[in-house]
């Protein structure tokens, strides 16, 4: 609708110029308060369009038909004000039907088609002759001169209208193709979700053996004298604990346990907390992090949100085992965490495939999983993910996060979104990409 707008007021400059031009240059005598009152209900009829649709939700099928036949009939107007059928810009009729075609249903564009073949005959009966001076230009020349006009005005507009329709159709395809992607993404994220939250109820019964066992030997006298046998029990405790910890991180956020691992805290305390928690779980790596937030936020911080972070983490110390890089900024309104590394960086074939599933720059099959739940974990919070390679050397991978979303005050109304990330961190570092 908004297109018809545009080339309704390309038709009311047009008038303008050529009833201007045909009066007082050529000298035709025109009815120039009729033709000039035609021009106004155009314009009055455009402003009202334009004051209707800010309002309007859609705009029907009904709407269009009914402004395209109100243009239908303005034109006829003025041609029946100055010669009728005689009147070589009688080929703007095509364009009406053109745009008939495109936009409306078949019976209604057959409809115009009807009206514009009926208008026109009736326009080589009534019609006001047009009055040419004596000392001007022949009839003959002006009708080709403004043929070769008309024509030329009919073939713009016919290619300017076919160019945008033609767009918004690539732009409508490449959005549904999009809504597709993510639909199928969606669904292998929920299969994900519904079989790791299996594996993990699973590996919780031969866990909880384990544990107890090694409580059981940790206290048994021929075991507790050894030190060094006490250390490796310690040691198969701790990682024990640790495989726990997971198991419980991929029910949560599952939504075996939903609602649980939220708490409010703020922007510096959440970066503190995920970088205390990586460096404790990765001695060997210097985790070097640039905290640039400024004055403190509060925010509401969950399993998953919490998750995110640790999972693009694991993922930079996989390709840079030494040193990983984490820089905290907030940018108007989003808050930027941005992991960097000293690897080799990504491919342009990763980066242009970035976030989709098994995409892996370490060969492995089956992986590559660790970005493409983020991308998408992310977006189900409001926010976006964007990849890059670094000058110096090694990648880059940038969080964006919208702070009104993981405000404090809007807890209640965010509990839900939390809920809705149904994404499994795992236990086992994803690949990049």
């Amino acid at each position: 609708m908004w297109l018809l707008i545009q080339l309704r007021w390309i038709a009311v400059a047009g008038q303008i110029v050529a009833i201007a031009f045909a009066a007082w240059f050529l000298r035709v005598q025109l009815p120039l308060v009729p033709m000039s009152a035609v021009v106004a209900c155009l314009v009055l009829l455009n402003a009202a369009t334009i004051l209707w649709l800010r309002r309007a939700e859609r705009v029907p099928g009904r709407v269009v038909f009914m402004a395209l036949t109100l243009d239908v009939l303005a034109l006829t107007a003025q041609l029946a004000l100055s010669g009728g059928a005689s009147n070589p810009f009688v080929t703007l009729y095509v364009v009406q039907v053109a745009l008939g075609a495109m936009m409306l249903r078949p019976p209604a564009g057959w409809f115009l088609v009807a009206l514009t073949s009926c208008l026109f005959a009736l326009l080589i009966v009534l019609h006001r002759p047009l009055g040419l001076p004596p000392d001007g230009p022949s009839f003959f020349k002006l009708y080709v001169a403004g043929m070769f006009v008309g024509l030329t005005l009919d073939a713009v507009l016919v290619v300017a209208f076919l160019t945008r329709v033609a767009a918004n159709l690539r732009q409508s395809d490449a959005r549904v193709a999009r809504l597709r992607q993510q639909a199928a993404e969606e669904d292998h994220i929920v299969r994900m979700g519904l079989l790791a939250s299996g594996a993990a109820h699973e590996l919780s019964t031969p866990l909880a053996s384990i544990s107890v066992i090694l409580g059981d030997w940790r206290r048994m006298p021929k075991l507790s004298d050894d030190p060094e046998l006490q250390q490796e029990i310690e040691t198969m405790r701790s990682s024990v604990d640790r495989c726990k910890a997971i198991i419980t991180g991929i029910l949560m956020t599952s939504g075996a346990a939903r609602g649980e691992g939220t708490e409010l805290t703020t922007v510096h305390s959440f970066v503190a907390r995920i970088s205390r928690d990586w460096q404790s779980a990765h001695p060997g790596v210097m985790l070097e992090r640039h905290n640039d937030f400024g004055e403190d936020v509060g925010i509401v911080s969950d399993a998953t949100l919490r998750q995110i972070v640790m999972n693009v983490l694991d993922n930079a110390v996989e390709a840079s085992p030494d040193w990983v890089g984490l820089d905290v900024r907030r940018e108007g309104a989003m808050l930027l965490l941005r992991v960097t590394d000293r690897g080799q960086g990504f491919s342009s074939q990763m980066l242009d495939e970035f976030g989709r599933p098994y995409q892996s720059t370490k060969g492995r099959q089956g992986r590559g999983l660790g970005l493409f739940l983020v991308v998408n974990a992310i977006r189900k919070l409001g926010g976006s993910v964007s990849a890059g390679n670094r000058p110096e050397g090694g990648a880059e991978v940038t969080l964006r996060l919208p702070l009104h979303l993981l405000s404090a005050e809007d807890e209640d109304d965010n509990d839900g979104d939390w809920s809705d990330g149904e994404w499994d961190g795992g236990d086992d570092p994803s690949d990049r990409g």
